[in-house]
């Protein structure tokens, strides 16, 4: 049971610990990460509720008469990522938008981040507990960081619409509507069963890392607190 734990716990710390060491210019209080956490372990309560009833809602419209694909692509995008992206939206703006401690772009990202992998940290024990340290290990590289990279991507919209005003309802938009096509195409590969789609799923989860470090590292690099864009600042105020 300990090794399960070990195994389902251990990528949700050491992408924590990742986003926590790359927001080393002005760190978010500790207490808050846990927060952040226990937020989106949380929402897997009402996540469940919305996702029994809209699969129930589809077996009685439609029962197996609709094609796969069709299938696949409500339950990926509609059942799946619209769900869990939509109460993870709505936990990071209850309990982050407004707090004092965001005060700069980078912390959408962590704050979202974190509500992320609280979700992830859930999801990710119970199905480590049904189906064994194979299926964790798989979902250390895939799953794991594909809630990763969502919450990643809603922090980066939420961070210019927080930090701006300018395009603040288009980057309030997109902080939702980015990560759910994100997470429903990830989940319509694998469950549309297309040996082409197939195919191409590691690929698109390589793609989706490297995107996703992409936005930490322009934010990181923006940060107002790091020292080199604070003598930029001084220098362009003195002219």
């Amino acid at each position: 049971m300990q090794v399960l734990f070990f195994v389902a716990l251990a990528p949700i710390f050491l992408i924590g610990l990742y986003l926590y060491r790359r927001d080393k210019y002005e760190r978010e209080p500790v207490g808050l990460l846990f927060r952040a956490l226990l937020a989106g372990g949380l929402s897997v309560i009402p996540i469940l509720f919305l996702e029994i009833g809209l699969s129930d809602y589809w077996s009685m419209k439609y029962g197996d008469a609709t094609p796969n694909l069709t299938s696949a692509a409500y339950e990926a995008f509609v059942v799946a990522s619209f769900s869990e992206e939509l109460f993870k939206y709505i936990a990071v703006m209850l309990f982050f938008w407004r707090n004092r401690n965001f005060n700069e772009r980078m912390d959408g990202i962590v704050y979202a981040a974190f509500v992320s992998l609280g979700f992830a940290m859930v999801e990710n024990v119970l199905y480590v507990f049904q189906n064994g340290m194979p299926t964790g290990i798989l979902r250390a590289f895939t799953a794991v960081p594909l809630h990763a990279v969502t919450g990643i991507t809603m922090g980066f919209f939420l961070g210019f619409a927080r930090m701006s005003s300018v395009k603040r309802t288009a980057n309030l938009i997109a902080a939702f509507v980015v990560p759910f096509l994100i997470h429903g195409v990830y989940d319509f590969m694998l469950m549309s069963e297309e040996g082409i789609l197939l195919l191409l799923f590691i690929p698109f989860v390589v793609f989706m890392i490297i995107y996703g470090t992409k936005r930490i590292s322009q934010h990181a690099d923006n940060s107002p607190f790091k020292p080199d864009n604070q003598n930029d600042n001084i220098n362009t105020s003195s002219v």
